[in-house]
Protein backbone atom coordinates (compact mmCIF):
# COMPACT_ATOMS: atom_id res chain seq x y z
CA UNK A 1 0.00 0.00 0.00
CA UNK A 2 1.44 3.41 -0.87
CA UNK A 3 2.19 5.72 1.53
CA UNK A 4 -0.01 9.18 1.57
CA UNK A 5 2.20 12.09 0.84
CA UNK A 6 2.67 14.23 4.16
CA UNK A 7 2.57 17.77 2.58
CA UNK A 8 0.67 20.79 3.35
CA UNK A 9 -0.87 20.62 0.26
CA UNK A 10 -2.60 17.21 0.46
CA UNK A 11 -5.76 16.99 2.03
CA UNK A 12 -5.85 13.33 2.57
CA UNK A 13 -2.82 13.57 4.84
CA UNK A 14 -3.10 12.34 8.55
CA UNK A 15 -6.12 14.16 9.74
CA UNK A 16 -3.86 14.59 13.40
CA UNK A 17 -0.88 16.44 12.04
CA UNK A 18 -0.90 20.00 13.86
CA UNK A 19 -0.79 21.72 10.02
CA UNK A 20 -3.97 19.65 8.87
CA UNK A 21 -5.95 21.74 5.78
CA UNK A 22 -8.86 20.68 4.31
CA UNK A 23 -9.39 21.08 0.49
CA UNK A 24 -11.21 24.91 0.74
CA UNK A 25 -7.86 25.95 2.65
CA UNK A 26 -5.57 24.69 0.05
CA UNK A 27 -7.47 26.31 -2.91
CA UNK A 28 -7.54 29.43 -1.43
CA UNK A 29 -4.01 29.32 -0.45
CA UNK A 30 -3.30 28.61 -4.05
CA UNK A 31 -5.23 31.41 -4.92
CA UNK A 32 -3.71 33.90 -2.92
CA UNK A 33 -0.38 32.78 -4.87
CA UNK A 34 -1.75 33.07 -7.79
CA UNK A 35 0.25 30.00 -9.25
CA UNK A 36 2.29 29.91 -12.49
CA UNK A 37 0.94 28.83 -15.20
CA UNK A 38 1.61 25.68 -17.06
CA UNK A 39 3.92 25.81 -20.58
CA UNK A 40 4.89 23.51 -22.91
CA UNK A 41 8.07 23.24 -24.93
CA UNK A 42 7.92 26.20 -26.91
CA UNK A 43 6.95 27.96 -23.98
CA UNK A 44 3.68 28.73 -25.27
CA UNK A 45 0.78 28.91 -22.21
CA UNK A 46 -0.93 25.39 -22.17
CA UNK A 47 -3.15 26.10 -18.74
CA UNK A 48 -3.14 29.45 -17.77
CA UNK A 49 -2.90 30.00 -13.64
CA UNK A 50 -5.87 30.85 -11.70
CA UNK A 51 -7.69 34.04 -12.69
CA UNK A 52 -5.68 34.27 -15.83
CA UNK A 53 -7.35 32.58 -18.84
CA UNK A 54 -9.16 34.54 -20.67
CA UNK A 55 -13.50 34.33 -20.95
CA UNK A 56 -15.01 32.46 -23.31
CA UNK A 57 -16.88 34.20 -26.34
CA UNK A 58 -20.03 35.95 -25.71
CA UNK A 59 -19.07 36.98 -22.20
CA UNK A 60 -19.13 40.76 -21.28
CA UNK A 61 -15.92 41.97 -20.68
CA UNK A 62 -15.44 43.91 -17.68
CA UNK A 63 -15.72 47.73 -17.21
CA UNK A 64 -12.35 49.78 -16.37
CA UNK A 65 -12.36 51.15 -13.06
CA UNK A 66 -12.67 55.18 -12.97
CA UNK A 67 -11.44 57.64 -10.46
CA UNK A 68 -14.43 59.84 -11.08
CA UNK A 69 -16.58 57.21 -9.27
CA UNK A 70 -15.30 58.06 -6.13
CA UNK A 71 -15.67 61.76 -6.63
CA UNK A 72 -17.89 64.43 -5.37
CA UNK A 73 -21.12 64.95 -6.55
CA UNK A 74 -23.72 67.86 -7.26
CA UNK A 75 -27.11 68.16 -6.79
CA UNK A 76 -29.23 71.18 -8.51
CA UNK A 77 -32.34 71.91 -7.27
CA UNK A 78 -35.37 72.62 -9.89
CA UNK A 79 -35.73 76.51 -8.91
CA UNK A 80 -31.77 76.67 -9.39
CA UNK A 81 -31.85 75.42 -12.78
CA UNK A 82 -35.13 77.24 -13.80
CA UNK A 83 -33.16 80.37 -12.75
CA UNK A 84 -30.01 79.78 -14.36
CA UNK A 85 -31.90 78.88 -17.52
CA UNK A 86 -33.92 82.39 -17.17
CA UNK A 87 -30.72 84.35 -17.32
CA UNK A 88 -29.12 82.53 -19.66
CA UNK A 89 -31.16 82.38 -22.20
CA UNK A 90 -31.33 86.75 -21.51
CA UNK A 91 -27.62 87.01 -21.94
CA UNK A 92 -27.50 84.63 -25.41
CA UNK A 93 -29.91 86.67 -26.93
CA UNK A 94 -28.70 89.69 -26.43
CA UNK A 95 -25.69 90.12 -28.81
CA UNK A 96 -23.98 92.62 -26.81
CA UNK A 97 -23.47 90.85 -23.63
CA UNK A 98 -20.51 87.96 -23.11
CA UNK A 99 -21.09 85.46 -20.79
CA UNK A 100 -17.30 85.78 -18.55
CA UNK A 101 -18.66 84.71 -14.89
CA UNK A 102 -17.38 81.15 -14.69
CA UNK A 103 -20.37 78.67 -12.52
CA UNK A 104 -20.78 75.31 -11.42
CA UNK A 105 -23.65 74.77 -12.98
CA UNK A 106 -23.86 71.72 -15.31
CA UNK A 107 -24.12 73.67 -18.53
CA UNK A 108 -23.60 71.04 -20.92
CA UNK A 109 -26.88 69.20 -19.30
CA UNK A 110 -28.92 72.28 -20.71
CA UNK A 111 -30.15 71.05 -24.21
CA UNK A 112 -32.23 74.21 -24.65
CA UNK A 113 -28.64 76.83 -24.59
CA UNK A 114 -25.94 74.17 -24.96
CA UNK A 115 -25.24 76.11 -28.10
CA UNK A 116 -23.94 79.19 -26.03
CA UNK A 117 -21.79 80.27 -28.53
CA UNK A 118 -24.67 81.24 -30.91
CA UNK A 119 -25.66 84.87 -30.79
CA UNK A 120 -29.52 85.34 -31.37
CA UNK A 121 -29.37 88.78 -33.88
CA UNK A 122 -32.73 88.12 -35.21
CA UNK A 123 -34.33 88.41 -32.08
CA UNK A 124 -33.31 92.00 -31.33
CA UNK A 125 -32.70 93.69 -34.70
CA UNK A 126 -34.78 92.65 -38.32
CA UNK A 127 -33.28 90.57 -41.24
CA UNK A 128 -32.78 93.39 -43.56
CA UNK A 129 -30.15 95.32 -41.24
CA UNK A 130 -28.31 92.05 -40.32
CA UNK A 131 -27.67 90.48 -43.33
CA UNK A 132 -27.35 90.86 -46.61
CA UNK A 133 -26.51 93.66 -48.72
CA UNK A 134 -28.45 96.38 -46.61
CA UNK A 135 -26.49 95.20 -43.55
CA UNK A 136 -25.55 97.95 -40.97
CA UNK A 137 -22.96 97.67 -38.38
CA UNK A 138 -23.47 96.72 -34.95
CA UNK A 139 -24.70 100.31 -32.87
CA UNK A 140 -24.45 100.97 -29.36
CA UNK A 141 -27.48 100.19 -27.38
CA UNK A 142 -28.31 104.26 -26.20
CA UNK A 143 -31.44 104.87 -23.54
CA UNK A 144 -32.34 107.88 -25.51
CA UNK A 145 -33.38 108.24 -29.21
CA UNK A 146 -32.19 111.65 -29.94
CA UNK A 147 -29.52 114.12 -28.55
CA UNK A 148 -32.92 116.60 -26.91
CA UNK A 149 -33.91 113.68 -24.58
CA UNK A 150 -30.58 113.01 -24.33
CA UNK A 151 -29.16 116.55 -22.80
CA UNK A 152 -31.88 116.64 -20.39
CA UNK A 153 -31.26 113.70 -18.78
CA UNK A 154 -27.41 115.31 -18.01
CA UNK A 155 -29.22 118.21 -16.80
CA UNK A 156 -31.40 116.17 -14.11
CA UNK A 157 -28.49 114.17 -13.40
CA UNK A 158 -26.40 116.87 -12.92
CA UNK A 159 -28.93 118.69 -10.35
CA UNK A 160 -29.31 115.55 -8.27
CA UNK A 161 -25.46 115.63 -7.58
CA UNK A 162 -24.25 115.75 -3.92
CA UNK A 163 -20.82 116.83 -3.72
CA UNK A 164 -20.17 115.37 0.23
CA UNK A 165 -21.62 111.63 -1.51
CA UNK A 166 -18.38 111.65 -3.81
CA UNK A 167 -16.15 109.80 -2.64
CA UNK A 168 -13.52 110.12 -5.72
CA UNK A 169 -13.64 113.80 -5.56
CA UNK A 170 -10.23 115.44 -5.84
CA UNK A 171 -9.69 118.81 -3.78
CA UNK A 172 -7.43 121.39 -5.16
CA UNK A 173 -6.49 122.57 -1.80
CA UNK A 174 -2.55 123.31 -1.54
CA UNK A 175 -2.67 122.67 2.30
CA UNK A 176 -4.57 119.08 2.72
CA UNK A 177 -1.72 116.82 4.15
CA UNK A 178 -2.27 113.04 3.42
CA UNK A 179 -0.86 110.13 5.10
CA UNK A 180 2.67 108.43 3.31
CA UNK A 181 2.08 104.98 2.76
CA UNK A 182 3.67 103.28 5.43
CA UNK A 183 6.94 101.03 4.79
CA UNK A 184 6.29 97.38 4.80
CA UNK A 185 9.69 97.21 7.54
CA UNK A 186 7.57 99.11 10.19
CA UNK A 187 4.68 96.19 10.30
CA UNK A 188 7.25 93.60 10.34
CA UNK A 189 5.85 91.31 14.12
CA UNK A 190 2.02 92.40 13.24
CA UNK A 191 1.37 89.54 10.49
CA UNK A 192 -1.47 87.31 11.11
CA UNK A 193 0.74 84.51 11.26
CA UNK A 194 3.25 85.81 13.81
CA UNK A 195 -0.46 86.77 15.85
CA UNK A 196 -1.59 82.71 15.55
CA UNK A 197 2.24 81.78 16.66
CA UNK A 198 1.18 84.14 19.88
CA UNK A 199 -1.98 82.47 20.41
CA UNK A 200 -0.61 79.08 20.74
CA UNK A 201 2.10 79.75 22.85
CA UNK A 202 -0.53 81.61 25.43
CA UNK A 203 -3.07 78.16 24.79
CA UNK A 204 -0.41 76.24 25.54
CA UNK A 205 1.17 77.81 28.63
CA UNK A 206 -0.20 77.76 32.01
CA UNK A 207 2.46 80.42 32.95
CA UNK A 208 3.14 83.16 30.91
CA UNK A 209 6.46 85.24 31.14
CA UNK A 210 6.32 88.75 29.76
CA UNK A 211 10.26 89.46 28.72
CA UNK A 212 10.58 93.58 29.28
CA UNK A 213 13.14 96.08 28.36
CA UNK A 214 14.68 96.83 31.79
CA UNK A 215 15.95 100.27 29.58
CA UNK A 216 11.86 101.24 28.78
CA UNK A 217 9.49 98.82 30.82
CA UNK A 218 6.51 100.68 30.10
CA UNK A 219 7.34 100.96 26.89
CA UNK A 220 7.95 97.23 25.74
CA UNK A 221 4.93 96.07 27.84
CA UNK A 222 1.42 94.99 26.15
CA UNK A 223 -1.89 96.43 27.63
CA UNK A 224 -3.61 94.32 25.40
CA UNK A 225 -2.07 91.15 25.84
CA UNK A 226 -3.07 91.76 29.86
CA UNK A 227 -6.45 92.69 29.43
CA UNK A 228 -6.78 89.42 27.00
CA UNK A 229 -5.47 87.48 29.80
CA UNK A 230 -7.77 88.91 32.56
CA UNK A 231 -10.93 88.56 30.47
CA UNK A 232 -10.22 85.13 28.53
CA UNK A 233 -7.24 83.39 30.20
CA UNK A 234 -8.36 84.36 33.99
CA UNK A 235 -6.42 80.89 35.14
CA UNK A 236 -3.32 81.35 33.78
CA UNK A 237 -0.84 83.12 35.68
CA UNK A 238 1.57 86.07 34.41
CA UNK A 239 5.13 87.17 35.37
CA UNK A 240 7.19 90.11 34.15
CA UNK A 241 11.18 89.86 33.76
CA UNK A 242 13.43 93.02 33.48
CA UNK A 243 15.84 91.66 30.91
CA UNK A 244 18.99 93.62 30.01
CA UNK A 245 18.77 95.42 33.70
CA UNK A 246 22.77 95.49 33.29
CA UNK A 247 22.45 98.45 30.94
CA UNK A 248 20.67 100.56 33.18
CA UNK A 249 21.45 101.76 36.85
CA UNK A 250 21.04 99.87 39.92
CA UNK A 251 18.60 101.78 41.51
CA UNK A 252 16.57 102.54 38.25
CA UNK A 253 15.99 98.67 38.19
CA UNK A 254 14.38 98.28 41.57
CA UNK A 255 12.26 101.65 41.60
CA UNK A 256 10.67 99.51 38.24
CA UNK A 257 10.54 96.64 40.43
CA UNK A 258 8.82 98.42 43.15
CA UNK A 259 6.38 99.76 40.83
CA UNK A 260 5.62 96.71 38.73
CA UNK A 261 5.39 94.37 41.59
CA UNK A 262 2.13 96.30 42.50
CA UNK A 263 0.35 94.43 39.70
CA UNK A 264 2.58 90.70 38.81
CA UNK A 265 5.41 89.35 39.94
CA UNK A 266 8.15 91.27 38.87
CA UNK A 267 12.02 89.79 38.58
CA UNK A 268 15.57 91.22 37.21
CA UNK A 269 17.29 89.57 34.70
CA UNK A 270 20.68 89.86 32.90
CA UNK A 271 20.52 87.20 30.10
CA UNK A 272 24.46 85.82 30.18
CA UNK A 273 24.95 81.68 29.57
CA UNK A 274 28.29 82.40 31.79
CA UNK A 275 27.63 84.79 34.36
CA UNK A 276 23.55 85.60 34.80
CA UNK A 277 21.70 87.60 37.07
CA UNK A 278 18.66 86.40 38.40
CA UNK A 279 18.94 82.88 37.29
CA UNK A 280 18.27 81.63 40.28
CA UNK A 281 15.20 83.08 41.53
CA UNK A 282 13.58 82.75 38.13
CA UNK A 283 14.22 78.68 38.77
CA UNK A 284 12.94 78.91 42.48
CA UNK A 285 9.67 80.68 41.10
CA UNK A 286 9.08 78.07 38.28
CA UNK A 287 9.61 75.39 40.73
CA UNK A 288 6.60 77.16 42.87
CA UNK A 289 4.67 76.87 39.81
CA UNK A 290 5.01 73.37 39.50
CA UNK A 291 3.87 72.77 42.82
CA UNK A 292 1.02 74.48 42.17
CA UNK A 293 -0.13 72.39 39.50
CA UNK A 294 0.78 69.32 41.28
CA UNK A 295 -2.46 67.63 39.00
CA UNK A 296 -0.15 67.61 36.08
CA UNK A 297 2.97 65.50 34.56
CA UNK A 298 4.85 68.86 33.60
CA UNK A 299 4.09 72.50 33.01
CA UNK A 300 4.44 74.81 30.62
CA UNK A 301 6.50 78.38 30.38
CA UNK A 302 5.79 80.77 27.80
CA UNK A 303 8.00 83.49 27.22
CA UNK A 304 5.99 86.63 24.85
CA UNK A 305 6.87 90.42 24.63
CA UNK A 306 8.50 92.88 22.05
CA UNK A 307 10.93 91.53 19.18
CA UNK A 308 14.61 91.89 20.48
CA UNK A 309 13.94 91.87 24.39
CA UNK A 310 15.65 88.93 24.51
CA UNK A 311 13.09 86.12 24.74
CA UNK A 312 15.56 83.41 23.57
CA UNK A 313 18.66 84.35 25.60
CA UNK A 314 16.73 84.34 28.67
CA UNK A 315 15.90 80.15 28.05
CA UNK A 316 19.40 79.32 26.54
CA UNK A 317 20.67 81.28 30.24
CA UNK A 318 18.33 78.78 32.22
CA UNK A 319 19.47 75.83 30.02
CA UNK A 320 23.26 77.20 29.79
CA UNK A 321 23.48 76.28 26.36
CA UNK A 322 22.84 77.36 23.44
CA UNK A 323 19.49 76.08 22.59
CA UNK A 324 17.34 78.79 20.40
CA UNK A 325 19.37 81.10 17.98
CA UNK A 326 19.55 84.29 19.47
CA UNK A 327 20.94 87.98 17.39
CA UNK A 328 21.00 91.20 18.79
CA UNK A 329 18.31 91.81 15.76
CA UNK A 330 14.61 91.91 15.49
CA UNK A 331 12.97 88.52 13.76
CA UNK A 332 15.53 85.84 14.59
CA UNK A 333 12.46 83.46 16.38
CA UNK A 334 10.46 82.58 13.60
CA UNK A 335 8.47 79.97 14.83
CA UNK A 336 7.40 78.58 18.40
CA UNK A 337 9.39 75.67 19.88
CA UNK A 338 9.68 73.86 22.65
CA UNK A 339 12.72 73.27 25.09
CA UNK A 340 12.84 70.84 28.07
CA UNK A 341 14.26 72.61 30.71
CA UNK A 342 13.53 70.23 33.51
CA UNK A 343 11.60 67.30 35.00
CA UNK A 344 8.32 69.08 35.18
CA UNK A 345 8.95 72.45 33.20
CA UNK A 346 9.01 73.25 29.65
CA UNK A 347 9.54 76.21 28.02
CA UNK A 348 8.07 77.54 25.15
CA UNK A 349 9.87 80.50 23.11
CA UNK A 350 7.44 83.19 21.08
CA UNK A 351 8.34 84.89 18.10
CA UNK A 352 8.62 88.70 18.77
CA UNK A 353 4.84 90.26 18.60
CA UNK A 354 4.40 94.20 17.87
CA UNK A 355 1.07 94.81 19.90
CA UNK A 356 -1.09 97.59 18.98
CA UNK A 357 0.00 101.20 20.93
CA UNK A 358 -0.13 103.57 18.29
CA UNK A 359 3.88 104.07 18.14
CA UNK A 360 5.28 106.25 15.58
CA UNK A 361 7.67 104.72 13.08
CA UNK A 362 10.40 106.47 15.51
CA UNK A 363 9.41 104.46 18.66
CA UNK A 364 9.23 101.25 16.70
CA UNK A 365 13.51 102.09 15.59
CA UNK A 366 14.02 102.85 19.11
CA UNK A 367 12.55 99.95 20.44
CA UNK A 368 14.76 97.62 18.50
CA UNK A 369 10.97 96.57 16.67
CA UNK A 370 12.85 96.83 12.97
CA UNK A 371 16.05 95.93 11.59
CA UNK A 372 17.96 99.08 11.09
CA UNK A 373 19.49 97.95 7.52
CA UNK A 374 16.09 97.58 5.93
CA UNK A 375 15.41 101.35 6.70
CA UNK A 376 15.65 103.54 3.50
CA UNK A 377 16.52 106.85 5.46
CA UNK A 378 17.89 106.27 8.81
CA UNK A 379 18.88 109.51 9.40
CA UNK A 380 15.59 110.66 9.61
CA UNK A 381 15.68 108.77 13.64
CA UNK A 382 19.06 110.70 14.69
CA UNK A 383 17.16 113.34 16.28
CA UNK A 384 14.93 111.52 17.85
CA UNK A 385 18.43 109.45 19.34
CA UNK A 386 20.09 113.02 20.35
CA UNK A 387 17.33 114.40 21.88
CA UNK A 388 16.54 110.88 24.10
CA UNK A 389 20.06 110.49 25.14
CA UNK A 390 22.64 112.74 27.28
CA UNK A 391 24.80 114.91 25.59
CA UNK A 392 27.57 113.62 27.47
CA UNK A 393 27.62 109.94 26.85
CA UNK A 394 27.35 110.89 23.00
CA UNK A 395 30.42 113.00 23.61
CA UNK A 396 31.93 110.04 25.08
CA UNK A 397 30.68 107.11 22.98
CA UNK A 398 31.31 108.99 19.35
CA UNK A 399 34.45 111.28 20.67
CA UNK A 400 32.71 114.75 19.02
CA UNK A 401 32.84 117.50 20.82
CA UNK A 402 30.16 119.85 19.90
CA UNK A 403 27.28 119.63 16.92
CA UNK A 404 24.55 122.05 16.47
CA UNK A 405 22.28 119.52 14.71
CA UNK A 406 21.45 116.00 13.87
CA UNK A 407 22.73 116.57 10.39
CA UNK A 408 26.52 118.17 11.36
CA UNK A 409 26.73 115.42 13.93
CA UNK A 410 26.60 112.90 11.41
CA UNK A 411 29.08 114.46 8.56
CA UNK A 412 31.72 114.75 11.88
CA UNK A 413 31.17 111.42 12.81
CA UNK A 414 31.36 110.41 9.43
CA UNK A 415 34.69 112.12 8.58
CA UNK A 416 36.01 110.82 11.70
CA UNK A 417 35.27 107.30 11.45
CA UNK A 418 36.32 107.52 7.57
CA UNK A 419 32.66 106.73 6.33
CA UNK A 420 33.04 108.67 3.27
CA UNK A 421 31.87 108.61 -0.51
CA UNK A 422 33.61 109.58 -3.73
CA UNK A 423 34.94 113.10 -3.55
CA UNK A 424 34.86 113.22 0.46
CA UNK A 425 31.69 113.81 1.02
CA UNK A 426 30.38 111.84 4.22
CA UNK A 427 28.38 108.65 3.97
CA UNK A 428 25.35 109.94 6.34
CA UNK A 429 23.26 106.82 5.44
CA UNK A 430 25.93 104.69 6.58
CA UNK A 431 26.81 106.88 9.69
CA UNK A 432 23.51 106.59 10.73
CA UNK A 433 22.66 102.91 10.78
CA UNK A 434 26.00 102.77 12.70
CA UNK A 435 24.29 105.30 15.23
CA UNK A 436 21.03 103.15 15.18
CA UNK A 437 22.50 99.58 16.14
CA UNK A 438 24.49 101.29 18.43
CA UNK A 439 21.30 102.51 20.45
CA UNK A 440 19.33 99.31 19.99
CA UNK A 441 22.14 97.08 21.50
CA UNK A 442 22.65 99.02 24.42
CA UNK A 443 26.21 100.66 23.37
CA UNK A 444 24.60 104.54 23.90
CA UNK A 445 23.51 104.61 27.22
CA UNK A 446 19.53 104.97 27.40
CA UNK A 447 16.87 104.52 30.15
CA UNK A 448 13.06 105.67 30.53
CA UNK A 449 12.89 107.42 34.50
CA UNK A 450 10.66 105.42 36.42
CA UNK A 451 8.80 106.91 38.95
CA UNK A 452 9.70 108.75 42.25
CA UNK A 453 7.20 109.18 44.88
CA UNK A 454 5.78 105.93 46.68
CA UNK A 455 2.90 106.15 49.34
CA UNK A 456 2.66 103.40 52.23
CA UNK A 457 -1.02 102.66 53.97
CA UNK A 458 0.61 104.46 57.00
CA UNK A 459 1.07 108.12 55.46
CA UNK A 460 3.88 107.87 55.06
CA UNK A 461 6.30 109.48 52.07
CA UNK A 462 9.42 108.24 50.92
CA UNK A 463 11.87 109.22 48.06
CA UNK A 464 11.82 105.59 46.86
CA UNK A 465 15.46 104.90 47.69
CA UNK A 466 13.71 101.89 50.39
CA UNK A 467 13.49 98.52 49.58
CA UNK A 468 10.57 96.46 47.12
CA UNK A 469 7.17 95.82 49.42
CA UNK A 470 3.85 94.42 48.36
CA UNK A 471 1.95 97.29 50.78
CA UNK A 472 3.01 99.71 48.81
CA UNK A 473 1.33 101.93 45.91
CA UNK A 474 2.76 104.35 43.30
CA UNK A 475 0.80 107.99 43.92
CA UNK A 476 2.21 109.97 40.98
CA UNK A 477 4.89 109.64 38.36
CA UNK A 478 7.72 112.43 37.97
CA UNK A 479 10.69 112.68 36.28
CA UNK A 480 13.59 112.50 38.16
CA UNK A 481 15.88 115.96 38.40
CA UNK A 482 19.33 115.68 37.26
CA UNK A 483 21.15 112.78 36.48
CA UNK A 484 20.23 111.11 39.91
CA UNK A 485 23.86 109.83 41.31
CA UNK A 486 23.15 110.77 44.70
CA UNK A 487 19.80 108.54 45.04
CA UNK A 488 21.55 106.57 42.82
CA UNK A 489 24.10 105.61 45.17
CA UNK A 490 21.70 105.38 48.15
CA UNK A 491 19.37 103.23 45.86
CA UNK A 492 21.86 100.55 44.69
CA UNK A 493 23.49 99.84 48.38
CA UNK A 494 19.83 99.42 49.09
CA UNK A 495 19.23 97.87 46.26
CA UNK A 496 22.67 95.36 47.25
CA UNK A 497 21.43 94.91 50.76
CA UNK A 498 17.99 93.56 50.03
Amino acid sequence: MAKKSASSTNPERAKGHPMHRNAATIKRLRMYRGGKPVRNKKGKIVKPAEYQGRLPSGTVSRIDPNRKWFGNTRTVAQSTLQEFQEKLGKVVRDPYKVVMKSTKMPVSLLQDYAKTSRVHLLDTHPFEQTFGIKAQRKRPILPTGDLETYLSMAVKSEESYDESKDRTIVTDDADAVRNEAKEKVFTKGQSKRIWNELYKVIDSSDVLIQVLDARDPMGTRSAHIEKYLRKEKVYKHLIFILNKCDLVPTWVTARWIQVLSAEFPTLAFHANIMKPFGKGALIQLLRQFAKLHKDKKQISIGFIGYPNVGKSSIINTLRRRKVCSVAPIAGQTKVWQYIFLMKKINLIDCPGVVYPSGDTETDLVLKGVVRVENVKSPSDFIPAVLERAKGDYIKQTYKVAKWESAEDFLKQLASKSGKLLKGGEPDIDTVAKMVLNDWQRGKIPYFVKPPVKVKHQKNTEVSGEGATSSKETVESIEDVDGSGEEEGDDMESSFERH
